[in-house]
């Protein structure tokens, strides 16, 4: 079997990493794939542990033991954060994004793979020291940015649907009021998409009066689950009171003016104290 030299080990060590954050990689699985002895592993581990630390891309943690092994916990530095909220709201605060009834477009960057990957890693920094086993999520837009987050916290995402689908097999619904619209509506999630008893965190795209977050947590309730968080990318300014107590969100939506086709949205602060 081909042996590698140290720089080769080190830069698919930083590979391997990145692309699986918060999972446990045992030294014996290493050691098979570049086919060295554990003790060679573990100084190049210590090499990748220096190199992640200074560029500040997070943390790398070392289990000890006969079973020893390596996590990578990533991580975003507060000026990194600054930056990504600004280029959002820049973004979000084009003229030509506002449509008829007072909205915002924002499909196309909730679809933008790597905007979406830059929001997921602020909002991932927020609950990376939580126990959690699923990310929870309602269709549509939010969906794309869980699978993101679910990736960077090493969870599955539970999508609540709008509507019961066939193929989703016996599922829970129930009714909820809109926080913003005060109307009725409906949300259902499959049986076998969550497991009673675990710990949560809620995504989604955004939030007026938080009717559709409440509806959330009287979800999960039914699934005796516990709700560690929810996190919104943007949150409006007015109503000031929402449903729910317990989120952060990304930006603050102050106001959008359709006649002088202005959007006033900013960062929140929150986040860069």
């Amino acid at each position: 079997m081909k042996k590698y030299k140290r720089i080769q080990r080190v830069g698919a060590l930083m590979k391997i990493f990145t692309e699986r954050p918060n999972h446990v990689f045992s030294y014996n699985y290493f050691a098979e794939i570049f086919n060295a002895a554990k003790s060679t592993i573990s100084e190049d581990i210590v090499i990748v542990k220096e190199l992640v630390e200074e560029l500040q891309y997070g943390k790398i943690e070392t289990i000890t033991g006969a079973s020893g092994g390596a996590v990578f916990i990533p991580s975003i530095s507060l000026e990194d954060t600054k930056t990504i909220l600004d280029e959002l709201c820049v973004m979000f605060a084009k003229p030509d994004r506002i449509i008829p009834g007072g909205f915002i477009y924002m499909t196309d960057l909730f679809n933008n793979p790597s905007i979406v990957d830059k929001i997921a890693n602020v909002i991932s920094a927020q609950f990376i020291n939580q126990e959690l086993d699923y990310i929870v999520t309602v269709e549509t837009k939010g969906i794309p940015l869980a699978i993101m987050c679910g990736k960077i916290l090493n969870v599955p995402v539970a999508v609540i649907r709008r509507n019961n689908k066939v193929t989703e097999g016996a599922t829970v619904s129930i009714n909820y009021i809109s926080g913003s619209s005060k109307t009725i509506q409906t949300m259902s999630l499959s049986k076998r998409s969550l497991s009673e008893n675990s710990k949560v965190l809620i995504v989604d795209d955004f939030m007026k009066g938080g009717g559709t977050a409440k509806g959330i947590y009287d979800m999960m309730q039914e699934f005796k689950a516990e709700v560690i968080g929810t996190a919104v990318v943007i949150e409006t300014k007015e109503p000031t009171e929402k449903l729910v107590d317990n989120y952060i969100s990304l930006l603050i939506l102050d106001s959008i003016d359709q006649q002088n086709k202005a959007i006033k949205i900013s960062p929140n602060v929150k986040l860069l104290q």
